[in-house]
């Protein structure tokens, strides 16, 4: 395979790196305007209900939210750490660092999962339902944890994607059709897996510690 073969549309393979490079910060942009929302609904409520939105936060289970942030802090390491390898030719080490970045964040969702049966066991739910927002009649509590469901549910859903993503990336090196002469492609994944990642470093204070 030619590594600087270009669609016919493009003048050139450069033209067509810089062109997915571009489109790619233009979808990240809009990724991180649509969880700007989210953060301006937060802000909102924690403003009109600060001592419910602190009884939110200290019935999160910190630990998880801990570990979770150093799990894909060190995805962010070995993501980079892949495109970094591809670039120097060394494919099958490129792999391998994909392939641990993909059980890291397969490791944050399991721990995602355990945590919402762990809330749905306690009575919480989205919108206010549940035992728990009976025995807790506190106004503002029921939007603190639909915001919490909202915002770290579509977090989740893009780290689903990620994982898609990152897999056939992989797949792709592995085969040759990504090569040192086509890096853009695994660093545009990369990008989108760091968005992944600085999201959820907003998150962690939000719902956790805050």
């Amino acid at each position: 395979m030619n590594g600087l073969a270009h669609a016919p549309h493009f003048e050139s393979a450069e033209r067509q790196a810089h062109a997915a490079r571009l489109a790619m910060w233009v979808f990240l942009s809009s990724e991180l305007l649509l969880f700007a929302g989210l953060f301006a609904l937060y802000a909102a409520g924690r403003v009109e209900n600060p001592a419910a939105f602190r009884a939110g936060v200290e019935h999160a289970s910190k630990s998880i939210g801990s570990i979770n942030t150093a799990i894909l802090l060190t995805s962010s390491t070995s993501v980079a750490a892949s495109l970094e390898f591809l670039e120097h030719k060394q494919r099958r080490a490129c792999v391998l660092a994909l392939t641990l970045t993909m059980l890291l964040g397969a490791s944050f969702l399991g721990l995602k999962l355990y945590e919402y049966a762990h809330h749905f066991g306690d009575g919480i739910f989205p919108g206010g339902s549940g035992g728990y927002f009976a025995a807790h009649p506190m106004h503002g509590l029921a939007l603190f944890w639909t915001l919490y469901f909202v915002s770290t549910g579509l977090h989740a859903i893009h780290v689903t994607v990620g994982l898609i993503i990152l897999g056939l990336s992989a797949r792709s090196v592995a085969r040759g059709r990504i090569d040192e002469t086509r890096a853009y492609v695994l660093e545009n994944a990369a990008l989108y897996w760091h968005l992944i990642d600085l999201i959820w470093i907003f998150l962690w204070p939000l719902y956790y510690l805050a």
